[in-house]
């Protein structure tokens, strides 16, 4: 991974925009700190077609349905079970 800060970003902007190109992760500072992510364009290869894998997917018929023991978990326990409420 390379690090630049943005001054250098921006007078190498060129040579930065190959290496990512070419594979390299380049991350921009700005005050020493993380600020972008140079990564190349890439043109999607493939358009999304909804329903692609319809028939193939099986969802339980109560998959929204939560258990009561579920619930009572959540609402009816302590976070920190050692300290008095």
């Amino acid at each position: 991974m390379m690090k630049v800060n943005m001054h250098e970003a921006k007078s190498q902007l060129s040579r930065l925009g190959k290496l990512a190109w070419e594979g390299e992760q380049i991350v921009i500072a700005k005050a020493g700190e993380p600020y972008l992510r140079l990564v190349p364009y890439r043109e999607r290869k493939i358009k999304r077609k909804p329903g692609a894998l319809k028939g193939q997917i099986w969802i339980a018929p109560d998959f929204d349905e939560t258990p009561q023991e579920v619930i009572d978990s959540f609402y009816n326990s302590k976070i920190f079970p050692d300290e008095d409420e």
